[in-house]
């Protein structure tokens, strides 16, 4: 399994944020095989990590056309800076065990 983490200096959000990230959302939940998705913004803080079963996921997720562009806009927007980190996790466990 791997984890994206995806951070922000947050811009603006506005309405058209709002919307596009919960269209971005459910397609990586629908359609790319994501395992689950976690966001926060605190501030002008953002936090997005995503879970995936292998990276062919993550970069067919990457390269989708509505992605594309949703980045674009981040870029052009709502953000003044990002990072992104791909990670495999070797290991996880909770308690009490799922």
């Amino acid at each position: 399994m791997f984890v994206v983490i995806f951070r922000a200096t947050v811009r603006q959000l506005d309405e058209h944020y709002s919307q596009m990230a919960a269209r971005m959302r459910e397609l990586a939940l629908t359609e790319f095989g994501c395992l689950g998705f976690h966001a926060v913004t605190e501030g002008h803080s953002e936090v997005a990590l995503s879970y995936w079963p292998d990276e062919a996921a993550i970069r067919a997720w990457k390269n989708h056309p509505e992605h594309l562009l949703a980045q674009q806009h981040g870029r052009d927007r709502w953000y003044t800076a990002y990072s992104v980190e791909v990670a495999e996790i070797r290991r996880a466990y909770a308690q009490p065990a799922p």
